[in-house]
């Protein structure tokens, strides 16, 4: 059983501890956050003792892991510090995304996870549901075919306008990981962004892509949609078929090229996921799997270097949009190592 601990008691913070204190892979036994109220409410919720920085709670608990949900600028800049701390401690970290929302800091934290020889995760939960696990397997399977095309959209309602770019780096990294997730390593992109009526933030997006693969594809993102009718859908289509998974995990449907016969798998009342709550249940129980079986830390499934990979993504996008030209996605494997 490992010992965790969640730093950063926030909305996703008590989440997270929530589901360790369920979960028989783990042991919660502390909570920190530097509002003295947050992390005082959190302790006597879970019944573990309340620490108010991360140097005390390294200094005075034994830990085999952390979750850390942080925030801070554009839901990322706050998990820079605490991270290097916890990897420099040499203790398994599973952080929010965006990994971060400063690229080099983002590359240091990837690097020193390397360096310490410890595994390191992203919260990049949309990817942990049956039916995207089903979908995938049809990929590997060669259901699809040779892929060809990929279109991914991503709209909720959301009115912070706390920075230009907040839409696309706090939102997109579990949009972009679901593409990459089915087809892999992302070359270059091209990027046009708006802004609706009276916002700071470039609220809508839309993003060409040719992955490594030749495989291309699209991303259309928005925060101007009615809160009540979010959508995510993901479509992928091969020279044998193509499938559409609508709404994270309610309904995936299979299309064969050859033929009229459709495979349709719903979101079961009897055993099928909750609600959207039960996709950080399954994410960190994978996380508590992995480490628990001791698996390669290559294998970690959205580690911290696919955090880093749709980082890399969004702030290319970003650069095209600003130069209106095509640009190149870096290579995690030859930035890392």
């Amino acid at each position: 059983m490992l010992k965790v601990a969640v730093i950063g008691m926030g909305n996703i913070g008590n989440t997270h501890a929530s589901v360790y204190k369920e979960d028989n892979l783990a042991e919660l036994v502390a909570v920190c956050d530097i509002i003295r109220e947050r992390a005082d409410k959190a302790a006597e919720r879970f019944g573990v003792p309340a620490f108010y920085s991360v140097d005390d709670l390294l200094r005075n608990v034994e830990l085999d892991a952390v979750s850390i949900t942080t925030a801070g600028v554009e839901n990322g800049s706050d998990h820079y510090e605490p991270t290097m701390q916890c990897l420099e401690a040499g203790l398994h970290v599973l952080g929010e995304k965006p990994i971060c929302n400063d690229i080099q800091k983002a590359r240091e934290m990837v690097a020193k996870a390397d360096e310490k020889g410890v595994y390191y995760g992203i919260n990049l939960n949309h990817r942990f549901v049956p039916p995207a696990a089903r979908a995938k397997q049809w990929v590997e399977e060669g259901r699809l075919g040779h892929l060809l095309l990929m279109n991914m959209t991503m709209w909720i309602g959301n009115p912070n306008d706390t920075s230009p770019w907040f839409h696309i780096r706090a939102l997109h990294p579990h949009s972009l990981d679901i593409m990459r997730y089915f087809c892999g390593d992302v070359k270059r992109v091209h990027a046009f962004f708006n802004r609706a009526p009276g916002r700071v933030c470039y609220s809508n997006v839309q993003v060409n892509l040719e992955f490594v693969n030749g495989v291309v594809g699209h991303l259309t993102g928005s925060y101007d949609a009615n809160p009540r009718h979010n959508l995510e859908r993901c479509e992928v289509m091969g020279t044998e078929g193509r499938f559409v998974l609508d709404n994270l995990y309610e309904e995936l449907t299979f299309y064969p090229r050859r033929s009229d016969e459709l495979t349709v798998i719903r979101n079961s009342i009897m055993g099928g996921l909750s609600g959207f709550g039960a996709t950080f249940t399954n994410r960190i129980h994978r996380w508590l799997e992995q480490i628990t079986a001791g698996v390669p830390r290559d294998q970690i499934e959205a580690s911290g270097k696919d955090g880093l990979a749709v980082q890399e993504i969004i702030e290319a996008a970003i650069r095209s949009h600003e130069s209106g030209r095509a640009e190149e996605v870096p290579v995690v494997s030859e930035l890392i190592g």
